[in-house]
């Protein structure tokens, strides 16, 4: 039996050393025609093409723009903003963070769905206020940088435990349109708040 487990461990080890030898770096980093693999943070030595060696780094900004068809916002670099499509050409952009709070985009090619408002709040809020929880709310509107002006609501589900807000505000036309959502626990605002001021102070509506 030990033998047995000292060959599996062996295997174990061998395949382990295997993959990290392998391992893969997130960026390609590409220097008068010479590439190397890096990931942020690090340092490397490049060999240019007249025999010079260069020390180069790859650092993460704090932020990065996200830009959609027809709305464009800046995020944490460390969040990904992933598309999913709704079908009915209904696209939704979302950027989550580890502890919950997100930022949502819908963007709606066939219809103006300012009026979707009070439906999405009820998706979001309904598990919460099935199990006790109090919602209240209250009309609100956000004027971009643009001027562009942004209607709907703000609302927050209490629960005995917790609570969390969420703004949900929409801009269309005739037959498309953009609806924004974010929501935030109350036991995060300190640490999350800066995610969701940095969205709104700097959202693009290009319709």
């Amino acid at each position: 039996m030990r033998m047995r487990f000292a060959a599996a461990l062996a295997t174990i080890m061998l395949c382990a050393g295997l993959a990290h030898a392998e391992d893969l770096k997130a960026f390609k980093l590409t220097i008068d025609g010479v590439t190397v693999d890096i990931d942020p943070g690090e340092d490397a030595n490049v060999r240019l093409p007249g025999g010079k060696t260069a020390k180069v780094r790859l650092d993460r900004n704090d932020f990065a723009t996200f830009s959609g068809g027809t709305f464009s916002f800046v995020h944490p670099s460390g969040i990904s903003v992933t598309k999913t499509d709704l079908g009915d050409s209904i696209t939704q952009y979302l950027a989550a963070s580890a502890l919950g709070t997100i930022v949502v985009v819908q963007e709606y090619g066939k219809m103006n769905p300012v009026s979707l408002d009070q439906l999405m709040l009820q998706e979001m809020t309904k598990e919460s206020v099935q199990a006790g929880g109090t919602l209240t709310q209250q009309p609100t509107t956000r004027k971009l940088a643009d001027g562009k002006q942004l209607t709907g609501i703000k609302a927050t589900v209490k629960t005995r435990t917790d609570s969390a807000d969420f703004e949900i505000v929409g801009f269309g036309l005739a037959d498309q349109g953009l609806l924004f959502i974010t929501r935030i626990g109350d036991q995060d605002a300190a640490t999350e708040q800066p995610m969701i001021d940095k969205f709104w102070e700097t959202l693009k509506v290009k319709l």
